[in-house]
C-alpha cells in the first residue's frame, strides 16, 4: 500500500522546526519527505490531503505495563486467572495504540509470558497493538518490591522472587528461555512496601551483577527499578541499560548518570505520583496523611532530579506505571504535560522524549519522520508544539498509521489484521 500525505506540517522528531512537506509511504516505510514547494507524485497512492495539519512520528511508551489492569493494589494482579489476564492485556494493547502509541517498551509483565504472547500476536498481525518489547516479570528479592507473600499465605503477585546470585542467574535464564526482550530487576524498595522503602537498596551487588551479566549473555536489555541514590549507582556499576524512577539520586549519582548518558536511558514515571496528589476526575483523593507526605516528598525530589537530568542532557523517555486506577491505560500522553509543567522541558523536548529518544530505546527505526524509517505516524488536528495536551485528546488524532497501515481514521479504528509489522 502507498500513502501520500500532501501539504502536511511535518515535525520530524529531531527537534527541528516543522516544515510544510509531502510525505510518501511505500509499504511499511517512509519513502520520501519532500519540503514544499517541490512536490511528490504517486499515481497509485492513496492521497491524504493534510491541509497543513501536524504530521509527526507515532509515540513511544518507554515504561509500559500492558498487563497492569488498573486493579486497586498490585497484589491483585496475581489473582487474575491467566486466561482473563491475557484478554485484558490484549485490550490494553489496543488502548495504547488508539492513544497514538505505536511502540511500547515494557517495563515488566505481571505474569511471565503475558508480554511475550501479546508481542508475538501483534507482530503476526492477529491483534492490534504497539510494537512491543516484551519484559520479564519484576525480578525481586525476599522482602523487596513484588514480594507480596505472607507467612501464613503463599500468594502470587507480579514479582518473581530470587535470592542470591545463583537464583538470580536462574531467574534471568528462565525469562530469556521464554522469549522476553527485557529483564526487569527491582534494585531498590518502594514507598508502599513494608520492609523495603524507596531509599533502600535491597538487591546485593553480587546478585545484580550476575543478573546483568547473564541477561547480556542472552542479548537482553536490563531495566531496573532504582529510586534510591545508592541503587542508581549500583545499577550503573553492574551495567544496567535502563533506569526507572531515580528520584533520590544525589549529585554523585547524577554525575555518574551524566558520564554514561550516551549508553543509558532514564524514565521518571511521574504520573502515578502526581495523579495521586492531584487525582483526575472520578478518582477519590488520598486520606492517609503519611502516604500523602511520602508522595509529596517523592514529587519534590523527582522535580529536582529531572530538572537536573534535563540540564545534563541525559536521555529520558516518557511513560511509566500506567495501568493503575490513578493512571488508566491509554492516558499515557499525560507525561508530556507533566514534563513541561514540572521538569522544565519545552514542548519540543518533551515530544522528542516521546518519539526520537523512545525510538532509540526500542532499538528499531521508529521515532522519526525520515526516509527509510518505519511509517509510524500521527496526523494531528492541532499543534502539540504550542500545547502538548492536544495529544491527550483522541478526537484530535485524525489518523494513526502503523507500519504504513491506517489503524485509526475519522474517530474509528480501521484495523484489518493479517500480516506482521516488520521490525520489532
Amino acid at each position: 500500500m502507498r500513502l501520500l500525505f500532501r501539504e502536511a506540517r511535518v515535525w520530524d522528531g529531531t527537534g527541528a522546526p516543522p516544515v510544510m512537506a509531502d510525505v510518501l509511504v511505500e509499504g511499511e516505510r517512509i519513502a520520501a519527505v519532500m519540503p514544499l514547494p517541490s512536490r511528490l507524485h504517486a499515481d497509485d497512492a492513496r492521497v491524504i490531503e493534510a491541509a497543513g495539519r501536524f504530521l509527526m512520528p507515532g509515540l513511544v511508551e518507554g515504561h509500559a505495563h500492558p498487563s497492569f489492569c488498573e486493579r486497586p493494589q498490585s497484589v491483585d494482579l496475581g489473582e487474575i486467572p491467566p486466561e482473563e489476564h491475557t484478554l485484558e492485556t490484549m485490550y490494553n494493547a489496543r488502548r495504547l495504540l488508539e492513544a497514538g502509541f505505536t511502540s511500547a517498551f515494557s517495563a515488566a509483565s505481571a505474569k511471565l509470558r503475558l508480554d511475550v504472547v501479546i508481542r508475538d500476536a501483534i507482530e503476526a498481525g492477529r491483534i492490534p497493538g504497539p510494537r512491543l518489547k516484551a519484559a520479564s516479570p519484576e525480578i525481586t528479592v525476599t522482602g523487596g518490591l513484588g514480594d507480596e507473600r505472607l507467612l501464613h499465605l503463599e500468594r502470587q503477585s507480579f514479582g518473581l522472587i530470587a535470592d542470591g546470585p545463583d537464583e538470580l542467574a536462574r531467574a534471568v535464564r528462565l525469562c530469556a528461555r521464554e522469549g522476553v526482550d527485557t529483564i526487569k530487576l527491582n534494585v531498590s524498595g518502594d514507598g508502599p512496601i513494608r520492609a523495603a522503602r524507596s531509599r533502600m537498596t535491597v538487591m546485593r551487588e553480587a546478585e545484580l551483577r550476575v543478573a546483568c551479566e547473564v541477561a547480556h549473555d542472552f542479548g537482553k536489555t536490563v531495566a531496573v527499578h532504582a529510586r534510591a541514590s545508592h541503587s542508581v549507582q549500583r545499577a550503573l556499576d553492574c551495567g544496567a541499560d535502563v533506569l526507572y524512577h531515580c528520584e533520590f539520586a544525589d549529585e554523585a549519582a547524577l554525575d555518574r548518570l551524566e558520564a554514561e548518558r550516551d549508553r543509558i536511558f532514564l524514565g521518571p514515571a511521574i504520573a502515578p505520583i502526581y495523579n495521586s496528589l492531584h487525582p483526575p476526575e472520578g478518582v477519590l483523593p488520598l486520606r492517609d496523611p503519611a502516604r500523602i507526605a511520602h508522595l509529596q516528598d517523592t514529587l519534590e525530589h523527582a522535580v529536582r532530579t529531572y530538572q537536573a537530568v534535563r540540564r545534563r542532557g541525559i536521555r529520558v523517555v516518557i511513560g511509566g506505571d500506567y495501568g493503575f486506577p490513578v493512571t488508566p491505560q491509554g492516558t499515557n500522553a499525560r507525561d508530556l504535560e507533566l514534563y513541561v509543567k514540572l521538569f522544565g522541558y519545552t514542548p519540543s523536548e518533551a515530544l522528542q522524549c516521546a518519539t526520537r529518544v523512545g525510538g532509540e530505546l526500542m532499538g528499531i527505526s521508529v521515532g522519526l519522520v525520515r526516509a527509510g524509517y518505519l511509517a509510524d505516524l500521527l496526523l494531528v488536528d492541532g499543534d502539540p508544539l504550542e500545547d502538548v495536551r492536544v495529544l491527550q485528546d483522541r478526537a484530535r488524532l485524525a489518523m494513526i498509521v502503523q507500519g504504513g497501515r491506517v489503524f485509526w481514521e475519522g474517530g474509528r479504528d480501521s484495523w484489518e489484521g493479517g500480516r506482521g509489522k516488520g521490525e520489532g
